[in-house]
């Protein structure tokens, strides 16, 4: 009898550990994979209906090719090299930058891994779906123009030098993790980062013929609000995936998602109707959008009267960006990625810090959780946003020269830009009509 006790009473801290280690949980499991199913529909369907009717009919087709080919070379970039130095281990890790090259195309990860309480094989997933629908928003200012062989090129390499460093900075354990700023489910690491790439694509490739003078209207205002509409649904992955399980801060996410960006569509709608005399679908589409894009850092930080300001004001922010911005300064930012993305993404991003409740529950490890300092979380938000934005602007400029030398220049000739991508590229019509 003794020595049974014994033996138990060796067992007991073997047992403690037991508990201790992680387990896997069906339904946090079914959730996340869920979560990146819906996030893979924002791209090839979502973003693409939404950027395609927005386009003119002759660059349809070569606009919906761009996203969806964004999103399978994104992905398999991802795989090869954008995980590793985005999540890679904390020992491989260079200066809070690169998270190292330790699971360069997985390697070292097995299928029995777990993250927290579900597979590392999802995990890897729902994070690849991210990378690719940040360098998608991106080809939303260079559609029309822009070779198609340099854009695949542009996105292998990007999301490898630009947005693997920014994920991991920000959500991998590196310098901005550590500052502890707040980004729920990528107001930085997203929307700031895909919208700015974009004007500096634009910028870089030039104008598109006859821009601004010559007439560039939709080709259907009705797909791109079913985009939009796709977006939204896409979105409850996007950010309720981001709690990473099926839990009480997911349905935060879900609650202050969907007010946000219902606000957003009212007021854009509101503010052309006053300044134009016309409530417009495009302008709801757009309002909700933007209501999406703003609330994405604070879904789950924020209660809903957070989660209404951050949709009114980013929703005007955006309208701005959209409507008076681009007019002034004359950048042809062809589908509005950063009047849309990066603005109204620079204002959640900063909103998270000013209305992020003070639950110790929610928070992430940074000034307002330690101590209760708001106005240094604030000040690490800006902090955040500045890094985010100086390396995607130098990362873009580099990463299209590279891909504009490997593909002999960056922009299609004057005839096939005349013709249309569309039969000049592919030998297609997005519409036989």
């Amino acid at each position: 009898m003794k020595k049974w006790l014994l033996v138990a009473l060796m067992l007991l801290p073997s047992l403690a550990l037991a508990e201790d280690a992680p387990k896997l949980d069906s339904g946090d499991t079914a959730w996340m994979m869920m979560s990146a199913a819906m996030v893979l529909l924002m791209t090839p369907a979502g973003l693409a209906l939404f950027y395609g009717g927005m386009t003119r009919s002759k660059n349809l087709l070569n606009t919906y090719a761009m996203v969806l080919m964004a999103f399978t070379v994104a992905f398999v970039a991802w795989i090869a090299a954008g995980y590793s130095m985005a999540f890679g281990s904390a020992e491989g890790s260079m200066n809070g930058v690169i998270g190292g090259f330790s699971n360069l195309f997985l390697n070292g990860i097995k299928w029995t891994d777990l993250s927290g309480t579900y597979p590392t094989y999802v995990f890897v997933v729902f994070q690849g779906t991210f990378a690719a629908i940040t360098v998608a928003i991106a080809s939303g200012s260079v559609i029309e123009r822009i070779k198609f062989s340099t854009w695949l090129v542009f996105v292998a390499i990007w999301v490898i030098a630009v947005y693997a460093p920014i994920t991991h900075m920000v959500w991998g354990g590196g310098y901005l993790f550590d500052l502890g700023a707040l980004d729920f489910a990528g107001g930085t690491v997203v929307h700031m980062n895909g919208g700015l790439a974009g004007l500096v694509l634009a910028f870089l490739v030039g104008k598109r013929a006859g821009y601004p003078k010559v007439a560039m209207k939709p080709m259907s205002v009705m797909l791109t609000a079913l985009g939009a509409a796709l977006l939204w649904f896409g979105w409850y992955g996007f950010n309720g995936g981001s709690a990473f399980g099926a839990n009480a801060i997911a349905g935060l996410a879900y609650l202050t998602t969907t007010l946000a960006t219902a606000v957003a569509a009212i007021t854009w709608v509101l503010i052309e109707w006053m300044l134009f005399k016309k409530p417009t679908l495009l302008g709801a589409a757009s309002g909700v959008v933007a209501g999406l894009v703003a609330i994405t850092p604070a879904a789950g930080f924020v209660d809903v009267g957070g989660a209404m300001i951050i949709g009114v004001v980013g929703s005007a922010i955006a309208f701005f960006g959209v409507a008076i911005l681009k007019k002034k300064l004359g950048y042809d930012d062809s589908l509005d990625a950063f009047g849309i993305h990066f603005l109204a993404g620079l204002w959640g991003a900063i909103a998270t810090g000013i209305f992020a409740l003070n639950d110790k529950d929610l928070l992430w490890d940074g000034p307002l959780k330690e101590s209760g300092d708001r106005m240094g979380q604030i000040m690490v938000q800006f902090e955040s946003v500045a890094i985010v934005g100086i390396f995607t602007l130098v990362g873009t400029v580099v990463v299209y020269y590279i891909a504009s030398a490997l593909t002999g220049g960056g922009r299609v000739d004057e005839e096939t830009e005349s013709v249309g991508l569309d039969e000049a590229v592919h030998g297609e019509r997005g519409l036989n009509l």
